[in-house]
């Protein structure tokens, strides 16, 4: 059997697992085998997502699960991203995540957002919760990678207020080694801009996405679809199997922020 859910297009044989470690062949059936799988749950400001011009100031009610169809070797939240369901915690189908949700409003609460590990990678469960949600007037979040392919992409964007796209870096040779694909991400932003809300994030990881003429590139391109659409361009700390880097050094931040705003109204510094 094939997953048809990214460019990975994984063949998967009865009782294994796809690439994202979430995404199984279970009785001759491609299935999320993180279905309300959490292992993951908080009220957080929406700018932790990060999102700084949707509902600024608001909280949101913020799910993860396991799995993710990148590997990142800095990845901040490898603990469940190559996860095969052990940080599990407690399980929620869609009914019950929207009624939490609602719970919370008195609290502050606006909404629902997939975000944590890779949110698409659990398709079904975010699609299915999202139908739920806007039904009753939640706000609808996605924190992803942006490896998604179009047909579900299209399926799923009515039911999605905003996303943040992690562009992680603007050569195809970054992306290979994350075993990932430039022009998926880049049709994700596209498809998705301006049809829901989007912001773009982009971590810097030192002597791997640091250049200079890339991030030149990259805010070029982001203008060329809007000067509005707003660019973070976040500090890296070392995780997972990159741990022999303290952080990226804040004037190279500093310089990309500069860099960017030359095409961009809106760009915004991370983790300083």
């Amino acid at each position: 059997m094939r997953c048809d859910l990214c460019f990975h297009h994984c063949e998967i044989d009865e009782g294994k697992r796809g690439f994202c470690l979430s995404r199984g062949n279970k009785n001759g059936k491609i299935v999320p085998l993180n279905y309300g799988e959490i292992t993951s749950l908080a009220l957080d400001p929406i700018e932790k997502k990060p999102l700084r011009r949707f509902y600024p100031h608001s909280l949101i009610l913020s799910v993860g699960s396991y799995g993710c169809n990148l590997k990142c070797p800095f990845c901040q939240n490898y603990e469940i991203s190559y996860d095969t369901g052990k940080e599990v915690y407690m399980h929620l189908t869609p009914q019950e995540l929207v009624h939490q949700a609602l719970r919370l409003k008195p609290q502050g609460n606006i909404g629902i957002a997939f975000t944590y590990n890779e949110p698409f990678v659990s398709f079904e469960y975010m699609y299915e919760t999202f139908v739920l949600a806007k039904k009753q007037d939640l706000k609808t979040v996605i924190v992803t990678n942006g490896t998604i392919e179009k047909p579900y992409l299209e399926k799923i964007l009515p039911y999605v207020d905003a996303m943040n796209i992690d562009l992680k870096g603007f050569r195809q040779e970054i992306y290979e080694t994350l075993s990932g694909d430039l022009e998926t991400v880049k049709q994700c932003i596209e498809m998705s801009y301006p049809k829901t809300h989007v912001e773009v994030t982009t971590l810097i990881v030192p002597m791997l996405n640091d250049s200079y003429l890339d991030m030149g590139k990259e805010a070029t391109y982001l203008a060329s679809l809007s000067p509005d659409l707003p660019l973070h361009i976040t500090r890296a700390f070392g995780r997972y199997k990159m741990t022999t880097f303290q952080a990226t050094d804040l004037a190279v931040i500093n310089r990309m922020y500069e860099i960017a705003k030359e095409s961009l109204h809106y760009v915004y510094k991370g983790n300083v």
